[in-house]
């Protein structure tokens, strides 16, 4: 797709900054403030505008405990709608925009993306079923794309975790990480995204490798990057970084825009 192109400019190494959305209504932790949730996300767009990233990743992290897909509520994806709109507005046009909807909930960020002009989305359970943390994860590609198909979205694109990470892949353990890159290939992914066991561990660099020699999509490492391992992964065609650019290396703290600076310019 000419989509895909805008997004990665034709250039590796892309760097896509994680705004991790704090709880949203409904969840556990909220706090009956959806104006400061916004607020705060857009804060973390205009400093990761001002460090230089190359695009920015909306998800809604702060939701713990995740519900799978089918219970995912429309407090959920209005939500992220409002705070997607907010985003764009400020991040220019040409600087592309992904998000995700924990757990799972692929269908329904394809339909904030396209509502709000985002070019992509994470998803998960592509192709072959595991367990996840929120339980059992089937496959969705066959239906995921007919939906994209149905609501005209085709230029969202989707970006595929294979083998992702928080789940137990036994079921499928005859089956390599490589072979599910090209399978969710074949099934039409737009890319693939490889990760290490759990948010902030890194993805094994020869794993990487591999599934950049076996695929003909982009290959992002989307766990784990810091500025003293990037140089490992060098070559592919981005990296989804939340953990390393927060204070402390906490998912959970404020941006460190200190540490995003030195790692753009490390990576530069």
């Amino acid at each position: 797709m000419n989509t895909v192109r805008n997004i990665f400019k034709a250039k590796l190494n892309n760097v896509f900054g994680m705004i991790h959305v704090k709880p949203l209504p409904g969840t556990p932790l909220y706090d009956r403030n959806i104006k400061q949730i916004i607020y705060t996300a857009c804060k973390e767009a205009e400093t990761y505008m001002k460090c230089g990233v190359d695009g920015i990743v909306v998800e809604n992290m702060h939701d713990i405990p995740y519900m799978p897909a089918k219970k995912i509520g429309p407090e959920i994806v209005s939500s992220m709608t409002r705070v997607c709109i907010a985003v764009r507005q400020l991040v220019p046009e040409h600087i592309p925009c992904g998000l995700q909807i924990l757990a799972a909930a692929n269908e329904e960020a394809i339909a904030v993306a396209y509502a709000t002009n985002f070019q992509f989305i994470r998803a998960e359970g592509f192709v072959f079923g595991h367990v996840a943390d929120e339980g059992y994860m089937d496959a969705c590609a066959g239906k995921l794309l007919r939906y994209r198909k149905s609501i005209g979205a085709q230029d969202v694109c989707i970006f595929t975790d294979i083998k992702k990470k928080h789940s137990s892949h036994a079921i499928t353990q005859d089956v390599s990480l490589i072979e599910t890159a090209k399978a969710a290939e074949f099934f039409l992914t737009d890319g693939v995204i490889v990760t290490g066991t759990a948010t902030g561990q890194p993805a094994k660099p020869n794993d990487v490798a591999e599934v950049k020699k076996s695929v003909d999509i982009p290959v992002l490492v989307g766990s784990g990057v810091t500025v003293s391992n990037v140089h490992e992964y060098r070559g592919v065609d981005g990296f989804i970084i939340g953990s390393h650019f927060k204070k402390r290396g906490m998912w959970q703290n404020e941006l460190d825009e200190t540490v995003i600076l030195e790692f753009m310019n490390s990576l530069r």
